[in-house]
């Protein structure tokens, strides 16, 4: 086995100058070029099985002896027990091309490496390194040997050290912060005497006592004399020790003292660096805090950037002149995330506490009290933020402009337009002419609207929307045409085409064209409040609009369609009231009983009202949708019930007619796919921004030049990524729901205010902006006008790797794998692509797994990997779960046919966790001709919970729940069916319950339940069975904290309907204690006479692989036993024959694992996977003789809690390009003799074979008890290391492998196992033929020692 890609927690941190950042994940060492663009370059397995943990760049003086060839860095890695010497080949021409090379064998020392420094005048490799108990050694880097060791007086346990190294040894300072909350401070190389420096213990020089917790990081500044550590007491102490190291090895002051003491973070302090003008600190809250140290130690900039999980690791780079530096974060998602911070922050207090000091009251001078604010239109959308203009309307009807820092009246209304007003503008292009005019629409309480033009404001003109209040106002631009829609008394929506055109009379003429109204559905709070434009060449126009009742609405404007309209609705209408329609009749008429305006009613005349042919009515809840907005032909709602609803419009389908009438005679309707929350206590949402991909402006342009029509028409109806403007508490925040972190906050005091945000980019957040708002009755801004805004760098840093989730995965599922179709316009770049990752791999087309996986932090991540680069992509992240998610399943179909196949596929996923909450998703995979890179479309099917009734009870607040919470251990799919699928739950509280989804109905239905188990059911599986005349049978199996496995028999389902309890036909003690996971195969049909064997494999808390087989008997009488293949589980069938179950054989293996195994996996026939806690993946032969392992790996995935496994083909002539970056340093294998003989399945092997191959091994004994055969792994011996394991394994498999090389070039392909492991990260692994499984080379590790000593 070996690693294809890993996704853990980053660990560590280095900036190589300004122009790379170094990384380390789990055991691989990466590389990012930050010139240019950002982006990784190389990367490297360097550690094994260790983690890294630090990362050492050595000076720059001492690489220069080489100028003519290839520049190149030596970086020392460490982590774990293990140190190891790297060299990092520059190209001189374009420092992009990278290259990674291992010097020397890994080095393993007795004691936890928590620092490594170089000697800066040594010429010979000298390392010092400062270890868990309170030593230090000096280590030749070329020998690995240790030449000097030397301990603390006081030996006790350290979380984090620094060593402070000069010239020599002898100048070397070592700071250690100690599991007694102490920093000391000592000097290991004292004394001088090297012969007696292991004997003679190094005394104190320093102790700095204050902090409440462990000290888990130290950072020293040598030109201040500042020493700054991070506790577990969640504060940054700084304190003032003076000069430290150095010649001489100065030990600092006598007296330090203690000069702040920061308190910013929620949580745990992990890390801790020093700059010259500031403090930075990262910890388990997810943030990095910029402390100002000029000040009082506040905190002046907060950078976010990763889920749940926390900051693990924190880096600053030198700077340059201006003081302008990179900031690097690594999180426990498995993200890295860059900053740039300039020189000038240090006395900027850009928080949000310090922001609403910072608000810009533009002091308004008008007559009256502003009640509405814009940003007046779009002339240049270049302009910066200094030359913006504003728009306010008064109470007096009084319009102002605010304009290089002066406001000056531009309209002033009658008295018809005091008290109340409505006002918005818009921007439209002058008719024959490239000239931009800024408009301006205000409505008054009789029906009256004023348009006027800003710079021209005498040119408007007066418009009539009824005889009642206007509501609403709102101006649509579509297809180059201008649409203004007035929302009046009744539901009464009036609409106009406007257009301005040039003048000779006068500087601009505005002309309008009346335009059939729209009629709301009678409801409370009847009027628009958004409206969005579709043109379809067959349906006309289409509107999707949005009310104040929550309503979303869909209305059809077109000629044929118009006259059949109002024709049936007045046919409607007169049948139910009994009299005939006039054609004078206006809507006001229709809604109170009084005729309206002689104009209006000629409008209506001459215009048939248009009514909703679809609506779903409060959808977004009682409080209104505030926005629709269309993006790439699928449409996206927000509303103040905390929703984004990402909908469509799509014909009726053809099994419900009824739907279709008169006015809607095409049959659309409203289809909402999905619904997106916001962050917790975000309800007030007011619409969403378009987040493009983190592509330079330059590069999108070149790339949209080269890319044909088709293929930018493609991606129409995939979802996009979006942002969420909204009001979360007194904040007006820019929330991203992927990365669920904010982009932009402003303390305004929260909801009910007019608001506009700066750049008025149409439906795209840029990265920055400002926002102009009204509170108590004072024009404010978050910037003030006459500054310029700076847009040089995201506010949310770079996304150098994207993270996954912050906590642990419980679950995860893959749906299958999809091909993407390279641009023929992209021209590799020279090097090997082995070692490149990122967008340039994206481009690269190749073949994508597609998994999805839940997460303690509820949520669902839609996850697509490259094997063959690493590179990992989050599709979609779905946050509808309430409690962690235990378990996920799917059913996947692929959509098309013949290439297209393979470029798309389509799968039905039930998600199920805590508060027996279970979510059911249509996933639609397909490839994204943009950013060349798969896409993902969820459609939300169904939701369900068992205690929804308890949800909806009032006050429940004040009673007690006495029932405890349910929760979802595991599902299974039973029976896939056409609309949907039958699923068997695993529950907390002793159930096993049978669930029925249908994606025709959207329902979820509770089927039966039974509590035979009476305790905790952790695991189901199920399995079919089909004989020779196409009968089919089917089974359960499930498995609780007893030890006992219940195999019931499905086949009837006669038990649906009449209620009656099913009993169990087979009962399986299997373990000692609770059962995890089961894994049932069974053989192929025909084999056995009269029956089959079934096997179950089973892993459990005690640590133990069984495997169980079970002989199953047909009934004797066929003509009732069983049921058609086509029939369906959930129609009652006549009561067959039962099927006769027994136990055939079981076998255990004791010590499967030295931890609870938490997953197990059937790869293929014969063979299986394991997990466990312990950190092992191993895998088992099965066959009808027992079970013997085949090889184990160490993962660098801690918590291993899921297993997903299948079998893919890998091409041989592509060997080249799937050599991953993993590949270049194999991880330690524990293999047995046994793996070089693993060439056949488990149905090949015959009983003298495998008994042959179990002897060899010495793995396996079988003993006979009670008519089984039980079959028992021996144990290794108790001094038996890894390394002497996969030394035996490296001889018995070298002449495997070389045969195996002549064969590969007459194959073409070969299957391939791939096995994806989770827990606090994930990693997928490549078996690199599971019919000849070959063994790993390990490479060469020394011992470290002092020298003198065995190595």
């Amino acid at each position: 086995m070996e690693t294809a890609a890993l996704v853990s927690p980053v660990t560590a941190l280095e900036f190589l100058q300004d122009a790379f950042l170094l990384t380390g994940e789990g055991p691989v060492l990466t590389v990012y070029s930050l010139q240019h663009r950002p982006k990784a370059c190389a990367s490297l397995s360097v550690l094994q099985n260790y983690r890294i943990h630090g990362i050492r760049p050595r000076s720059l003086a001492a690489e220069r002896s080489s100028i003519l060839g290839p520049n190149f860095y030596d970086i020392v890695v460490f982590g774990g027990k293990a140190v190891r010497l790297v060299r990092l080949h520059v190209d001189l021409q374009d420092g992009e091309h990278l290259r990674l090379e291992i010097l020397g064998p890994l080095m393993e020392l007795q004691d936890w490496a928590l620092d490594v420094r170089w000697l800066s005048g040594d010429k010979h490799s000298l390392l010092g390194v400062a270890v868990a108990h309170n030593s230090a050694l000096l280590l030749d880097i070329r020998t690995g040997n240790a030449l000097l060791q030397r301990s603390c007086l006081e030996g006790c346990l350290l979380y984090s050290a620094l060593l402070l190294v000069h010239e020599s040894w002898d100048d070397t300072i070592l700071v250690g912060g100690t599991v007694f909350n102490q920093l000391v401070l000592w000097k290991p190389g004292a004394g001088g005497d090297e012969s007696s420096n292991s004997k003679h213990k190094a005394p104190v020089e320093r102790r700095l006592l204050g902090h409440s917790g462990v000290i888990f990081s130290i950072s020293y500044l040598q030109e201040k004399g500042w020493l700054a550590s991070a506790s577990d007491d969640r504060s940054v102490r700084v304190w003032g020790v003076g000069a430290l190291g150095g010649p001489g090895g100065k030990c600092g002051d006598l007296n330090p003292s203690c000069l702040r003491v920061l308190y910013g973070h929620q949580a745990r302090v992990f890390s801790v660096r020093l700059s010259p003008g500031n403090v930075f600190s990262a910890g388990e809250d997810g943030a990095c805090l910029v402390w100002d140290w000029a000040g009082e130690g506040k905190v002046v900039r907060t950078l976010k950037g990763h889920k749940a999980g926390g900051v693990r690791a924190l880096a600053i780079s030198e700077g340059r002149a201006d003081g302008e530096r990179w900031v690097a974060t690594g999180g426990a998602d498995g993200g890295v995330r860059l900053w740039r911070v300039e020189g000038s922050e240090e006395g900027m207090d850009t928080t949000e506490e310090a922001a609403t000091e910072k608000l810009t009251d533009l002091r308004f001078t008008g007559q009256g009290l502003p009640k509405a604010v814009c940003i007046a239109g779009e002339e240049d959308t270049n302009a910066p933020w200094s030359q913006s203009k504003f728009v306010v309307c008064t109470d007096h009807g009084t319009v102002y402009q605010y304009s290089d820092g002066q406001w000056e009246m531009v309209w002033q209304g009658t008295t018809d337009f005091q008290s109340y007003c409505v006002m918005e503008t818009t921007t439209v292009s002058v008719k024959n002419s490239t000239a931009k005019v800024n408009l301006c629409a205000v409505a008054n309480l009789s029906g009256s609207i004023h348009v006027f033009p800003i710079s021209h404001p005498q040119c408007g003109i007066l418009l009539t929307g009824g005889s009642g209040k206007i509501h609403s106002l709102i101006w649509h631009e579509a297809k180059e045409q201008m649409y203004l829609l007035a929302s009046g008394a009744e539901g009464f929506v009036s609409r106009w085409c406007v257009k301005v055109e040039l003048d000779e009379n006068s500087p601009l003429a505005l002309s309008v064209k009346p335009l059939p109204p729209f009629l709301l559905p009678s409801c409370a709070k009847r009027w628009l409040t958004a409206a969005v434009c579709l043109h379809s060449s067959s349906q006309g126009l289409l509107w999707v609009c949005g009310d104040r009742r929550g309503s979303l609405l869909l209305f059809q404007e077109g000629g044929k369609q118009e006259r059949n309209m109002r024709d049936g609705k007045r046919i409607a209408e007169s049948s139910q009231t009994g009299r005939k329609p006039t054609d004078g009749e206006g809507l006001e008429a229709e809604g109170n009983g009084s005729g309206g305006d002689i104009k209006t009613e000629m409008v209506e005349d001459r215009h048939p009202t248009l009514h909703p042919l679809s609506c779903r009515f409060g959808v977004h809840g009682k409080q209104g949708v505030t926005s629709v907005c269309e993006y790439q032909g699928l449409l996206y709602s927000t509303g103040r019930d905390g929703c984004v609803r990402v909908f469509r419009v799509n014909p009726t389908p053809p099994e419900k007619p009824e739907e279709k009438s008169v006015e809607n005679k095409d049959g659309l309707q409203l289809q909402v796919l999905r619904v997106q929350r916001a962050c917790k206590g975000m309800e007030w949402l007011e619409r969403i921004l378009i987040l493009e991909p983190d592509i330079p402006v330059e590069e999108a342009e070149e790339e949209e030049s080269f890319r044909p029509e088709e293929e930018r028409t493609e991606n129409k109806g995939r979802e996009a990524r979006f942002a969420i403007i909204g009001f979360h508490g007194v904040h007006f925040v820019v929330w991203d729901p992927v990365r669920q972190e904010r982009l932009f906050a402003v303390p305004c005091g929260g909801g009910h205010r007019s608001w506009s945000l700066w750049p008025p980019h149409k439906g795209v957040w840029p990265g920055y902006g400002a926002l102009v708002f009204i509170k108590q009755g004072a024009v404010m801004t978050s910037q003030t006008p006459g500054e310029a805004l700076s847009i040089g760098g995201k506010a949310g840093g770079w996304g150098l790797r994207e993270g996954v989730h912050g906590r642990g995965i419980g679950c995860m599922c893959r749906l299958g794998m999809i091909r993407g179709i390279k641009n023929e316009n992209q021209t590799e770049s020279p090097g090997d692509l082995a070692e490149t990752e990122g967008m340039d791999e994206l481009k690269e087309g190749g073949h994508w797994e597609i998994v999805v996986t839940g997460g303690e932090d509820t949520s669902l991540t839609v996850i697509a990997i490259q094997p063959r680069s690493g590179s990992i992509k989050v599709l979609s992240v779905i946050t509808d779960h309430i409690s962690s998610i235990r378990t996920v399943t799917a059913v996947t179909r692929q959509e098309g046919g013949g290439e297209s196949q393979k470029q798309s596929l389509s799968a039905l996923l039930v998600s199920a966790g805590g508060r027996a909450q279970m979510q059911c998703y249509r996933l639609s995979i397909g490839w994204d001709q943009q950013r060349l890179a798969p896409s993902c479309q969820v459609i939300q099917v169904a939701s369900h919970r068992l205690d929804e009734q308890w949800e909806k009870r009032r006050n429940r607040h004040k009673t007690v729940k006495m029932d405890p919470e349910t929760r979802y251990m595991s599902v299974e799919v039973v029976e896939e069916k056409p609309d949907g699928v039958l699923l068997a739950m695993a529950c907390s509280d002793g159930a096993l319950r049978l669930f029925s989804v249908s994606e025709g109905t959207h329902q979820i239905d509770l089927l039966w339940e039974t509590f035979f188990h009476q305790r905790c059911v952790l695991s189901v599986a199920a399995c079919s069975l089909e004989e020779g005349e196409g009968h089919r049978y089917r089974l359960l199996f499930s498995a609780a904290t007893d030890g006992r496995i219940a195999v019931w028999d499905l086949t009837d389902a006669s038990f649906l309907s009449t209620g009656t309890q099913p009993i169990p036909c087979l009962h399986i003690h299997a373990h000692q204690s609770g059962i995890n996971s089961l894994a049932v195969w069974t053989e192929k049909p025909g084999l056995n006479e009269g029956g089959c064997l079934v096997t179950v494999a089973s892993g459990g808390d005690d640590g133990q692989l069984t495997v169980s087989t079970i002989r199953v008997h047909y009934p004797e009488d066929r003509k009732f036993g069983g049921s058609r293949v086509s029939s369906q589980i959930s129609e009652a069938l006549s009561p067959p024959t039962q099927l006769h179950l027994e136990l055939h054989s079981q076998y255990h293996s004791p010590l499967a694992h030295a931890a609870p195994l938490t997953a197990l996996k059937l790869l293929c026939p014969g063979l299986l996977v394991s997990t466990s806690a312990d950190q092992r993946v191993c895998l088992w032969r099965v066959c009808s003789t027992g079970i013997s392992h085949i090889g184990a790996l160490c993962s660098h995935v801690a918590d291993a809690a899921g297993l997903a496994v299948w079998e893919g083909q890998l091409r041989e002539e592509g060997d080249k390009e799937m050599k991953t970056s993993f590949e270049s340093e194999q991880e330690i294998s524990v293999w047995r003799a046994s793996q070089t003989r693993f060439k056949k399945t488990a149905a090949q092997f015959s009983n003298e074979e495998t008994a042959g191959e179990s002897e060899d091994a010495g793995a396996v004994k079988a003993e006979s008890e009670t008519s089984h055969l039980v079959c028992q792994t021996s144990e290794e011996k108790a001094g038996e290391t890894a390394s002497e394991c996969s030394d035996q394994a490296e001889t018995d498999g070298v002449s495997q492998g070389n045969t195996e090389r002549g064969f590969r070039s007459e194959k073409m392909r070969e299957k391939t196992g791939w096995v994806l492991l989770c827990g606090q990260g994930f990693q997928l692994l490549r078996v690199p033929n599971t019919e000849s499984a070959q063994s790993q080379k390990e490479s060469h590790r020394v011992k470290v020692t002092l020298q003198g000593k065995s190595t």
